[in-house]
């Protein structure tokens, strides 16, 4: 049995690796095809965890949305939709939030034991395998942790030219991963990558 879930990340960036401009409105990198593909990542993990300031941007809700996908788990005696998780170092959240609507969401506020701590909770909690989604923050403490077992990078025809990257500067040394697969998913490429050897 692992120690800690197996950890996906997931993001959309544009080709200049930014995952919005500098607009106020929220920009969209994945098509149709890409979010159903998401959709169907989520529905075979048993967590999705977003950190506070996507929840505050996004207000994503974070559900399974195929029918047929919700009707699948329920079917292997699992909620229609995985657990929904918050990190949060403090700060406010909004109790109207889409992701408190709905199936329970667990906030975790780790504190000094970090993402590693998070981790350690989620597994007690029956999570095996967690699916992160964002957004640059969070990616950048769990990749700068060495905790990402997966990521996938869907890649979208656009650039962008100014706005958030991915993960920020200068947070972590080097490390080369594998590619263990390209998929053109509608318009975007959608590599999956699986963790390599540090340096």
């Amino acid at each position: 049995m692992s120690v800690r879930p197996y950890v996906v990340a997931s993001v959309a960036v544009s080709l200049d690796g930014r995952i919005d401009d500098a607009g106020p409105d929220r920009l969209v990198l994945s098509g149709p095809d890409d979010l159903d593909r998401v959709d169907g990542v989520r529905a075979g993990v048993d967590a999705i965890l977003v950190g506070a300031g996507t929840v505050r941007s996004d207000d994503p809700r974070l559900l399974v949305r195929s029918p047929e996908r919700r009707a699948a788990r329920v079917a292997r005696g699992l909620a229609e939709t995985p657990l929904r998780v918050v990190l949060s170092g403090g700060g406010p959240l909004d109790p109207a939030a889409c992701v408190f609507t709905g199936p329970p969401t667990l906030v975790l506020t780790p504190g000094a034991g970090g993402v590693a701590a998070a981790l350690e909770q989620l597994r007690e909690h029956g999570v095996e395998r967690l699916l992160v989604e964002g957004g640059a923050t969070v990616h950048t403490a769990f990749l700068a942790a060495d905790l990402v077992d997966e990521l996938h990078v869907a890649v979208a025809p656009i650039l962008v030219g100014g706005g958030p990257r991915f993960v920020h500067a200068g947070a972590f040394p080097p490390a080369r991963w594998r590619l263990a697969g390209v998929d053109t998913v509608g318009d975007v490429a959608v590599l999956r990558l699986l963790r390599g050897p540090r340096g």
